[in-house]
This record gives C-alpha cells, sequence and structure tokens, in this order.
C-alpha cells in the first residue's frame, strides 16, 4: 500500500510493451540503492514488482493487464524511453500517512486538458473517462501519476487539482502537457462503498416481499 506522496524521480530508461505484456527498467540513482529484487515499488502509481536491480537502475516486469489499463501502453501519450517518473515505495509501519489510501492498482487512464499558472499556484486539469467519473468526488481524494491531489473543480468529467508549487517542483506534472495520459485510481473507501451498496441492492432485489411471503402462506405453502 502507498500513500501517493512523492519521494523520488526516475526516468524511463527502456520499455517494451505489447499485448502480452513488456517490460521497463528505471534509472533512479537516488532510489535504486534501497530496493532489492521482489521489492514493490509504485512507478507512477502503478504498483510493479523489482525483477532486476544494476547500475542505479531496476527493472520490473508488465503482465498485459498492466499494459492495457495503465500509461505503460499508451504509447506516444503515455510512458516511453526519457520520460521522468514519479516513484514511491510501500508505506512502512510506524511512517507518517500523509496522503490517502493508494494501492498502486491503476483503474485507467485520462488526458491532460490543461495546466495553467495561477499567481504562484497552478491549475491542473485531467478529464477522466466516463466509467471512472463515479469514483470522483468534489474536495475528495483522487490518484494521478502515483500523487494524491484533492478534486478543487468537478465538471463535464474533467477534476481539477489545484497544486501548490511543492508539489509542482517535487512531482512530474511540471512535465505534463495537453493531451498526455495519466494513470488513474480512484478512492478504495468509494469502491468498498459501492460494492457494498451493489450487494444490498441485489440482496433486496432477490429477496421475496412481505406480500409474496404472505400470499404463499394463505395458500398453504
Amino acid at each position: 500500500m502507498f500513500t501517493g506522496i512523492i519521494e523520488h524521480f526516475g526516468t524511463i530508461e527502456s520499455l517494451t510493451a505489447g499485448e502480452a505484456g513488456g517490460r521497463v527498467t528505471v534509472h533512479a540513482p537516488t532510489l535504486a540503492g534501497s530496493l532489492a529484487i521482489s521489492n514493490s515499488i509504485a512507478v507512477n502509481g502503478c504498483c510493479l514488482t523489482v525483477v532486476s536491480l544494476e547500475n542505479d537502475r531496476f527493472s520490473a516486469d508488465l503482465s498485459g493487464e498492466t499494459v492495457r489499463k495503465t500509461s505503460l501502453g499508451a504509447g506516444a501519450a503515455g510512458l516511453r524511453q526519457g520520460v521522468r517518473v514519479n516513484l514511491e515505495q510501500p508505506l512502512t509501519a510506524g511512517k507518517e500517512f500523509g496522503g490517502h489510501f493508494v494501492l498502486g492498482h491503476v483503474d485507467t487512464t485520462g488526458q491532460v486538458t490543461s495546466l495553467q499558472p495561477e499567481g504562484e499556484n497552478w491549475w491542473y486539469a485531467v478529464r477522466v473517462p466516463s466509467d471512472f467519473a463515479p469514483y470522483v468526488v468534489p474536495k475528495g481524494s483522487i490518484t494521478i501519476d502515483g500523487i494524491s491531489l484533492t478534486v478543487a473543480r468537478w465538471s463535464d468529467n474533467v477534476a481539477a487539482i489545484a497544486v501548490i508549487p511543492y508539489t509542482y517542483e517535487h512531482t512530474n506534472i511540471r512535465d505534463r502537457k495537453p493531451g498526455d495520459a495519466v494513470n488513474l485510481e480512484g478512492d478504495i473507501l468509494g469502491k468498498y462503498v459501492e460494492r457494498y451498496l451493489a450487494a444490498r441492492t441485489s440482496a433486496t432485489a432477490e429477496a421475496p416481499s412481505a406480500l409474496t411471503v404472505a400470499s404463499l402462506t394463505e395458500q398453504g405453502f
């Protein structure tokens, strides 16, 4: 599990991605020395497993599902050689929980629509797919490229984020351009609530009504 608080950058050194999967290698001099084979690492919000370490670089294998669901498979609009990526190690016991619950299980990709300065701050806007829209809540949490962010404005399937200077400087938001594909993960708490309500609705629909039970009883069943 992660928190969405980015502490390191890396650079995509190589990326191969096809329908069946692929592999990514990231140059991460500030982080690679503290990693080990089989460790989990979030790369732009996508939880991957370290399978190789060498010369300040780590590599991770990609499943076909990862390629399909994330910007690792988005071609020119997504991650590619030379692109800077956000990196986060999993949360450890006793560490301050500064963001929100982030699993690193990317739901889908969105598209950057704008990145505009406002004084010292920035407005960062991302269009999300319609099937992801129910998970976006104004003033709620959203994970974009692994960053824990707060939705400040929400209209026509576009989430607008107010970005402070620190976040702008310490994440790859400053590299984003309109049209870029970004990884999206909805708040896991909202997903559990949705699942619970769907199960309750289904159970209610399948249960016989009190009137039906009374009718059957009167007929001797």
